[in-house]
């Protein structure tokens, strides 16, 4: 099923149905050796992912583009409830690892019978432009997510 999505001037709501149980979505969103095959666009490959996921914990994850262009996200754990949400900053590195503005996403989980509703929430976006470039890339990457979940 193709993730919907609801903008609000510069909030970003994407949902997906996941075909697998609320404790196994929150277990791959919350085990890095997990998130390192799936957390970007189709076609951006990991290369590096570090992650203290646990509340105050700190997380920076690389990934190159299918062009060749690296880019950098770092944020922390805010809120870890399991098996129903997940809560931490967002942010893009520059090239000098100085992070730029600050998103707060929540991801929360579910039950729809033997399946889970993935509902992403991601705010405050500093442009309408900066929140249409996440649509993108979040519904891609909940694309991924959904791919990998059906091979574990």
């Amino acid at each position: 099923m193709p993730a919907s999505i609801d903008t609000v001037e510069r909030e970003l709501v994407v949902t997906r149905l996941i075909d697998a149980p609320r404790a196994l979505v929150f277990k791959v969103w919350t085990q890095p050796e997990h998130i390192a095959r799936w957390w970007g666009p189709q076609g951006f490959t990991t290369i590096g992912c570090d992650m203290d996921i646990r509340v105050g914990g700190q997380f920076r994850c690389g990934m190159r583009s299918p062009a060749g262009t690296e880019h950098w996200k770092v944020g922390v754990y805010r809120e870890l409830v399991e098996p129903e949400r997940i809560v931490f900053t967002f942010a893009w590195q520059d090239a000098n690892g100085h992070p730029g503005h600050e998103l707060l996403t929540t991801v929360t989980l579910s039950e729809q019978g033997t399946k889970t509703l993935l509902t992403l929430h991601q705010a405050v976006f500093e442009t309408t432009e900066h929140r249409d470039d996440h649509v993108q890339g979040w519904t891609s990457c909940l694309e991924r997510f959904a791919e990998y979940m059906a091979t574990i």
